[in-house]
């Protein structure tokens, strides 16, 4: 079914979050034009063994119990019986006790290049007698949860004949992309959609605004997304134009994939209360401070969640008397919580300000590549230094900038930890500060927000903007995209062949889209391993498809996952080198697919981002289960 099919009755949006899910439709035939009229689905869920309860919420947790842990009947669920882990709400306060048994931040590991994401990984610190699952399989039981909910509620319009839009982070390469509509199909979820986030959050904006976004918002308008959530920080720039009299959304650019979010703070947390409880005389083991940082995580929310509360009290659990005997009992105050959050992810930074590195440890544990520098602030003056000339070729853009980085004129917050009123001015007191020192005007905010449920709205309202009845947001590719072709020369000891970056496909190519390079003829190895490399940029955004450099910044190109394969020889000899025009493809799914064409022959090559990283996909086409928004 294509995802725009008209005879669907419902648009869903889901989010599949670091650390919440949530799912919300619109019913296309009762809407009309912007004002559609949205829900959100009350998704049931274990609360406790044998406890079911109905949430907006899905928390992003599955606990693995052991097999005499729970009674028979701990687990049913209204559409089974025969579940053997818990997702939800019991599985994250379960967890918090047991972390050794819980999967966590399964988004963050799907996009992680360093390990096989089709292995079972999770957890990553569990024993060897506990069973782990990977981060795909994880994945795919939040959207399998999601859709036996809806169906439970609404018997008579399937889930698999509604129009399904999923969010992912803007900076999500090609390869989680992929894994991400793979985990849809493998839930049994019809042809998908997928939407950016900071996207969803806009959309969202404009649908809660019933049409009143057009008065808040002007022709040369840039909107900054910030979008802070449990594992990730994603940021994007949205220009305002006006074309034909009428407003349009144009996405301009998205910074890099950012893991550091909520769940970073909930370990600032759960480590000073590890010192304080230290200074009192009561040592922690590793175990002990992992438990914490779940405990922590409950305390963060109340907090932010009520001002009126001082503090809120944690328990630790016991390892047994040869450690401590019995649960502690601590706290985490307010001035703690402010203290950790603001000053260390939060600083008064400067604009010229990077984020940091330090040298590491040759030996290093396996786990999630986090974001050295904690400081979110500096990440964000990075990203708008970086795209300071960003809007300089845009056509009908009515404004122009100068200084030392791009000038947001508004921002839109997303992620639960925005929710914070102390964050939040934060962040915005920080960024009027360097639009002050620069000669700018300060940046305003689009409030009115749901942040723990726009991402979901935002999606579902896509779905049904896509069907030309709302607003849209144009934008297509959110990066260049280059192979790498190396030089022809004469062997030399320790050096190996130069190599230059072709432009396969241009900033803003539009997915579903093909570009035939120009009259160019290369080399293609054939019958023997080969490597492909493959590059992105988001600050090029002036290359066309055939551009070929032969120099660049470590800022300008970013290496992205490479592919090692054999080309079949087609009756040629292992290593001959076939003369070929290239052709490529920004699939529906934003994976880039290249294509060789040999000159005066019929066969054809065929190669796309592998998202197992260690194989290409040759001369087979793409299972046809996503499009991309």
């Amino acid at each position: 079914m294509s995802a725009a099919d008209n005879s669907a009755r419902y648009a869903i949006g889901i989010d599949l979050g670091t650390t919440h899910c949530a799912l919300s439709y619109v019913d296309i035939g009762n809407s009309d034009g912007e004002k559609a009229e949205q829900r959100i689905l009350a998704i049931p869920q274990l609360t406790a063994p044998g406890a079911v309860e109905a949430r907006e919420l899905l928390p992003s947790f599955l606990y693995l119990p052991h097999a005499d842990e729970l009674a028979d009947g701990d687990l049913h669920l209204p559409w089974t019986t025969e579940q053997d882990h818990a997702v939800g709400e019991f599985a994250r306060t379960r967890g918090a006790a047991t972390p050794i048994r819980l999967v966590a931040s399964a988004k963050s590991w799907l996009c992680h290049p360093g390990v096989d994401r089709r292995a079972a990984i999770l957890p990553a610190d569990a024993p060897a007698e506990v069973v782990r699952i990977s981060p795909l399989e994880a994945s795919t039981r939040y959207l399998s949860h999601l859709r036996d909910a809806w169906n439970a509620a609404h018997p008579d319009s399937p889930f698999e004949q509604q129009d399904v839009t999923i969010t992912i982070p803007a900076s999500f390469d090609p390869a989680a992309r992929e894994l991400t509509a793979e985990a849809a199909q493998a839930a049994g979820y019809p042809r998908i959609t997928l939407l950016e986030e900071p996207q969803a959050a806009l959309y969202s904006w404009i649908q809660r605004s019933a049409g009143q976004w057009r008065r808040e918002v002007k022709p040369g308008d840039l909107i900054l997304v910030i979008d802070i959530g449990g594992g990730t920080t994603d940021l994007s720039l949205i220009a305002v134009l006006e074309r034909d009299g009428n407003l349009e959304l144009h996405r301009l650019a998205v910074g890099d994939h950012i893991l550091l979010g909520g769940d970073n703070m909930d370990l600032a947390l759960a480590y000073g209360v590890t010192r304080k409880l230290a200074a009192q005389g009561t040592r922690l083991d590793p175990w002990q401070t992992r438990a914490l940082a779940h405990a922590c995580r409950a305390a963060k929310e109340a907090l932010l969640g009520d001002a009126s509360i001082d503090s809120v009290p944690v328990v630790v659990p016991s390892r047994g008397s040869k450690l401590i005997g019995g649960s502690i009992r601590t706290e985490v105050s307010r001035a703690e919580l402010s203290a950790s959050l603001l000053d260390g992810f939060f600083p008064q930074a400067a604009v010229s300000e990077q984020p940091q590195s330090r040298a590491r440890g040759a030996l290093t544990q396996l786990g999630l590549p986090y974001a050295q520098d904690a400081a979110i602030t500096r990440h964000l003056a990075a990203f708008l230094t970086r795209q300071l000339g960003a809007t300089a070729e845009l056509e009908d853009f009515t404004e122009s900038v100068e200084g030392s980085f791009l000038h947001p004129t508004a921002v839109l917050f997303n992620g639960g930890v925005l929710k914070s009123d102390l964050i939040a001015e934060r962040v915005l007191d920080v960024l009027n500060g360097w639009l002050a020192a620069d000669g700018a005007a300060p940046a305003r905010l689009l409030g009115g927000a749901d942040l723990d449920l726009a991402v979901a709205r935002g999606a579902a309202y896509y779905g049904y903007a896509r069907r030309g009845r709302g607003v849209r947001i144009r934008g297509g590719t959110a990066r260049a995209y280059y192979v790498g072709v190396e030089s022809a020369m004469p062997a030399i000891p320790g050096m190996e062949p130069p190599l230059e970056a072709l432009c396969v496909a241009p900033f803003g190519m539009e997915e579903g889209t093909e570009a035939a390079l120009p009259a160019q003829e290369f080399g293609l190895v054939v019958g023997e391993p080969v490597r492909f490399r493959f590059f992105g940029s988001s600050v090029r955004r002036h290359d066309q498809v055939g551009t070929l450099l032969d120099f660049w910044t470590q800022d300008e190109l970013q290496e992205l996952e490479e592919i090692e394969a054999t080309l079949p020889a087609q009756g040629r000899k292992p290593g001959d080198i076939v003369r070929v025009r290239l052709h490529a493809r920004v699939t529906e799914a934003g994976t880039l697919e290249l294509e060789a064409l040999p000159v005066g022959g019929d066969e054809r090559w065929k190669v796309q981002f592998d998202v197992r990283g260690d194989a290409g996909a040759l001369d087979a086409a793409l299972a046809e289960t996503v499009e991309q928004g």
